[in-house]
């Protein structure tokens, strides 16, 4: 999922990338062939090969301080896909000189352009990550970089495959020809945000020994939940797939080797490629095997490589679904950021300069990460394991996430609604991108609200909500969770969807990190889907809820322990965006007061 090339026009998949924001572009072992040449106006560039390495000087595209050269390898499930590896080195680096290696595997390395050709006039590295390459000085650090197309993109063959059994077969392959490099030291670390975060997972998840860190930034924790909420498709059911479609046509350019632009022409002779990578985003079945062998969160089980992350919990792309069971089954150590902001990276900046997620050092924190279990060094500077930014802007350091008083089930009761899909009473369009501020009602025959009475004490509502209920009818259940102020502004901080295809209903909501300040109330909304995010059929029908509980973990904000950190620009956003005003009504449950914890962050 991609950011400014990469997957929704909000994020990551609205169109697709898992790079960033999705704009979908128009879907358009033989020995290495010779070193190809291209006239500039200025000087003759080169393109790499494995023997032949080219430098910044002999080529613009190369970053400064390293030596690019190409290779082929096979992918390690016997199918007779060939991967295609660019390789950067520092430069200067002596014969049977060793170094530790930073991998990222990916359908963004194109040497075209990342989701869309952009116009180069020469083949070379992809600069997708050169804000990491330069920002950690990493050649001079003594590392190498190499960017790993996965199957059907880029200079490698095969039918692309979403994080499926091809994909791993492929980062096996990458991770083992990594580490076994006659200069590399054998220890691997994996970067990378969004899909190439997806890889990084699945990277911990085939649990090898050369893999020694993954770094994932804001990372799809299963891919079922990026597409489906609970049977119901989100919008880049379709989007995605199509995009991902044009990026694996994407060909070629005129100055890569033969044996590039053969590879990037694959689907050309495999239209195939594409039906079927569109037809398995559109299996609504969780349980089907396409999502099964999808799920990372659950993957993770026992693993134990040590994982850096990020995640945004006001994400609009990839977003907290599966993150808690991800991390409650990998048993490594861990390091996180997590807070309101959208998709963006640990050093992305926005227009004004001001850092997205708020906290600055992501860099020198990362290199400190891979430093400790690439090189065996020791920390010089002490960083916590989690640092935490919730709803009121406030950074705090923990030793895990999620860390609460106590765990509380509330009782919501019963009510009706009619599922007939309406405009939704939150400040989101139709479209479901962020909008004005509605001052709009829930219209009570498709919805209807139930508060708490308003809270003595500051209490954050942390982990993954959870929601049961019995409903009497067909069609679907929206349900919102929102922190209503004293003036009875609203802002939803976590909603959920279903198909209602069972009596008895169970269903996580978003992992979400929310401080209701004291005097507020927390109130749940259920009824129809009334937002552009997800692709409903409604069905027109009463819908009748019994005994609906809502499961909840909340922790004393008091005993935070703080750290460095600034607010995140985008939660004003967030919060403007998704404020309204709720239809009145009497308070009819009592959200328990946290009992307080001893502090145990570090």
């Amino acid at each position: 999922m991609h950011r400014a090339a990469g997957l929704a026009t909000t994020g990551l998949i609205t169109a697709i990338a898992l790079t960033g924001t999705l704009v979908a572009p128009a879907v358009a072992a033989p020995p290495e062939a010779g070193t190809a040449t291209t006239t500039s106006t200025a000087t003759t560039t080169r393109t790499a090969t494995a023997t032949d390495g080219v430098t910044h000087e002999e080529n613009d595209r190369v970053p400064d301080g390293a030596v690019w050269t190409q290779h082929y390898f096979p992918s390690s499930d016997g199918s007779g896909t060939e991967l295609h590896a660019d390789v950067l080195l520092p430069e200067g680096l002596a014969k049977g000189e060793k170094v530790p290696v930073i991998l990222s595997a990916s359908a963004y390395f194109g040497h075209a352009g990342e989701i869309a050709p952009e116009g180069h006039e020469r083949s070379g590295p992809s600069a997708r990550f050169q804000d990491f390459m330069e920002g950690t000085d990493l050649f001079k650090k003594g590392y190498a970089f190499v960017m790993v197309d996965t199957r059907g993109f880029g200079g490698s063959t095969g039918c692309l495959d979403f994080g499926g059994p091809g994909d791993r077969a492929d980062i096996r392959a990458a991770i083992d020809w990594t580490a076994d490099r006659p200069w590399s030291t054998g220890a691997v670390g994996m970067y990378g945000k969004s899909f190439d975060a997806l890889t990084g997972l699945i990277g911990n998840n085939l649990d090898q020994d050369a893999l020694k860190a993954v770094v994932a930034q804001e990372p799809v924790w299963d891919a079922y939940r990026l597409i489906h909420s609970n049977g119901v498709p989100r919008p880049n059911a379709v989007a995605t797939a199509t995009t991902y479609n044009a990026i694996a046509a994407m060909p070629g350019m005129k100055d890569d080797d033969a044996r590039y632009r053969a590879n990037a022409d694959y689907e050309k002779k495999h239209p195939e490629c594409f039906v079927a990578n569109s037809d398995g985003y559109r299996i609504a079945d969780p349980a089907n095997p396409y999502w099964t062998e999808r799920d990372q969160a659950e993957r993770a089980e026992g693993t134990d490589t040590p994982l850096f992350f990020t995640q945004g919990f006001t994400e609009s792309n990839t977003k907290p679904e599966g993150m808690r069971e991800f991390l409650a089954n990998h048993q490594g150590p861990q390091r996180g950021w997590l807070g309101p902001w959208d998709h963006v990276r640990g050093n992305e900046k926005d227009e004004k300069g001001r850092l997205e997620m708020g906290r600055a050092g992501w860099f020198e924190e990362t290199m400190s990460f891979y430093d400790q279990y690439l090189k065996g060094e020791k920390p010089t500077a002490a960083h916590p394991p989690y640092a935490i930014q919730d709803s009121t802007g406030a950074w705090r350091a923990q030793k895990t996430w999620p860390e609460t008083d106590r765990a509380v089930t509330v009782r919501l009761g019963d009510g009706v609604y009619v599922d007939d899909g309406e405009a939704p009473s939150t400040g989101r369009t139709p479209g479901g991108t962020p909008g004005k501020i509605s001052q709009r009602t829930p219209d009570p025959s498709n919805s209807y609200v139930v508060r708490s009475r308003p809270l003595d004490r500051p209490t954050r509502i942390t982990g993954t909500p959870r929601i049961s209920m019995t409903a009497e009818g067909e069609g679907n259940v929206m349900v919102k969770l929102y922190d209503v102020a004293e003036d009875g502004k609203a802002v939803m901080f976590d909603e959920q969807v279903s198909r209602l295809d069972a009596d008895r209903l169970a269903l996580d909501l978003k992992s979400a990190d929310w401080t209701l300040e004291a005097g507020h109330a927390l109130a749940v909304e259920i009824g129809t889907i009334g937002t552009g995010d997800w692709l409903d059929t409604p069905s027109k029908q009463t819908v009748r809820i019994k005994d609906a509980r809502l499961g909840l973990s909340l922790d004393d904000p008091a005993d935070d322990t703080p750290t460095a950190g600034k607010r995140a620009p985008y939660l004003d956003t967030y919060i403007s965006a998704y404020t309204t005003r709720l239809p009145s009504g009497k308070p009819t449950f009592t959200l328990p007061a946290p009992k307080g914890r001893k502090n145990t962050a570090p």
